[in-house]
């Protein structure tokens, strides 16, 4: 990549700035100094307006007019700079060095990295090569609108290099496993040279081997010189380097401070990263004889697959897979990013198919039957369904779509579909917001919310990929009660990379490897 770019470095400055999105206000009177150098962790629960701070600071979202002050007020003093006569005027402002600059020469210096991003790809079905995605960084743009030069593409296969991603550059960009699709949109603002990373829950979903990764490109980062800010509700997500830290709750700033180990083991405790599950893999013909040698002889299997070979944009994802899962059963499936975790719950669902000479039995569902009708009677949830729900309908109609197993209603809500949704929605905490938009909903809200939609279809299955990730401590702790009510009323199969987000109750677990199933002991789960 280019050396570090001379000085000087962009510096931006909040006074008193107010977000509204709706009917609601996303942040009140933030005020916040950051200067060339200095590395953030941004702390808040869900929907405490940490995404919309990150995209303010970037420019994409412009703060709500004010009144303007009453002659002799004064804007709110910052922590850093408490002196009333050093008081900017309400807004935000960009310097370099001493000189100010406007937003239009500010944005080229701040680049952003998020599932929001990583989901947006998905949702537009903007399929790029690897190597063209990262050149959009060097253009600040979606897409690639012209062919890169023969200097950009030389800084391209630099970052490639540097990001691990050298073999990868002619992929597209869907094909790839979530942690790579995670890193490749790294090396895209990378090759930016920033003066400012905005990160925003940068190490969700990521197994330990990624997470190594991006900690190795953002060390290189802070030597070049590159400031961050990292949101994060796990100690674990916080990253190496970060000196200071700012937490909002409700929209407003409660604290700004220097990052300390106790901030940290705080942050640790109310995520429940210690004492969580632990599991231990196992050779597959060892799992199977401890699940299945116990009890008394069962009904045929909700679903039994043998001899699966699974293969996803013509790479194989899974080999030679023997599974079955009965009734009554509650399954974690665990392995690394790209272990196939996501295509095997697909494979479930009957999004994919086995490949010549394997096999799915699903009970009830005989050969020939179009595979609309098993999906009637699952429920499936994942990060990609939770981008992909942009219609423009209220909470209870997204929920009493489930009934009908479509993205929105085609036709007017039943009395029947309506008595089901408000069923659901009690059930997860979600009746004060039925009116209100998908987008209107905090990360936490709309997970529930679709997990609502699954479950009012009445399912016998319910897969779940990733369900607690992007989740705050106190979300994650109620969901996990919640998945626990669900478990006598439905089948659970979840995928997890932390087995602390495991609910109780959980009773087998399978981890895949290296293109193959194990059986694992599941020792316990918080």
């Amino acid at each position: 990549m280019k050396p570090a770019r001379s000085l000087p470095r962009l510096s931006i400055a909040l006074r008193s700035v107010s977000v509204r999105r709706g009917s609601r206000w996303a942040l009140r009177e933030v005020s916040w100094d950051l200067m060339p150098g200095e590395r953030w962790a941004l702390l808040g629960e869900n929907g405490a307006g940490k995404t919309q701070l990150l995209k303010l600071l970037a420019g994409d979202v412009w703060p709500t007019p004010a009144r303007a002050p009453r002659a002799g007020s004064r804007s709110p003093p910052t922590a850093r700079d408490p002196a009333p006569a050093a008081a900017a005027a309400h807004g935000r402002s960009y310097r370099l060095g001493r000189r100010p600059i406007e937003l239009i020469d500010a944005k080229p210096r701040i680049a952003y990295v998020g599932a929001e991003q990583q989901d947006k790809y998905a949702r537009y079905g903007w399929n790029l090569e690897v190597r063209d995605l990262i050149a959009t960084g060097l253009h600040r743009t979606d897409l690639l609108l012209r062919p890169a030069t023969a200097r950009e593409r030389t800084g391209v296969a630099a970052a490639l290099r540097a990001c691990g991603l050298g073999p990868h550059g002619g992929r597209r960009f869907l094909g790839l496993s979530y942690g790579q699709k995670r890193i490749a949109l790294l090396a895209r603002a990378l090759v930016q040279q920033p003066d400012w990373l905005l990160l925003d829950e940068l190490y969700n979903g990521l197994d330990a081997g990624y997470r190594r990764r991006v900690d190795r490109l953002l060390a290189a980062a802070r030597a070049r010189g590159i400031s961050w800010i990292a949101t994060a509700h796990r100690a674990a997500d916080v990253p190496a380097g970060t000196q200071r830290v700012l937490e909002l709750a409700g929209g407003r700033v409660r604290s700004i401070r220097p990052l300390e180990g106790g901030t940290l083991e705080r942050l640790a405790s109310k995520a429940g990263e210690a004492g969580a599950a632990r599991l231990r893999r196992s050779p597959p013909t060892e799992g199977s004889r401890r699940t299945r040698q116990a009890g008394p002889p069962r009904a045929q299997p909700l679903v039994k697959i043998s001899r699966v070979d699974l293969f996803v944009e013509y790479r194989r994802v899974l080999r030679q897979i023997e599974w079955e899962l009965h009734e009554g059963e509650h399954w974690a499936v665990f392995g690394a990013n790209g272990a196939g975790k996501s295509s095997f719950l697909k494979l479930l669902y009957g999004d994919l198919s086995p490949a010549l000479g394997g096999r799915i039995a699903r009970r009830g569902i005989a050969a020939g039957t179009p595979i609309s009708s098993w999906k009637r009677r699952i429920g499936f949830v994942s990060a990609e369904l939770q981008s992909d729900y942009a219609v423009d309908v209220s909470v209870r109609e997204l929920v009493a779509s489930g009934r009908h197993a479509s993205i929105g209603l085609n036709d007017p809500a039943t009395p029947a579909d309506r008595r089901v949704a408000a069923r659901w929605l009690r059930f997860f905490g979600l009746s004060a917001a039925a009116a209100r938009r998908p987008r209107e909903l905090s990360y936490g809200e709309l997970r529930r919310a679709l997990i609502a939609r699954a479950m009012a279809a009445n399912p016998r299955l319910l897969l779940l990929d990733e369900p607690l990730t992007g989740l705050d401590p106190g979300q994650r702790a109620r969901l996990k009660q919640m998945l626990r009510k669900l478990m006598p009323k439905v089948t659970l199969v979840i995928a997890v990379h932390h087995a602390e987000d495991l609910p109780r109750g959980v009773t087998h677990a399978l981890h895949l490897h290296n293109r193959r199933a194990h059986g694992a002991a599941l020792h316990s789960a918080t």
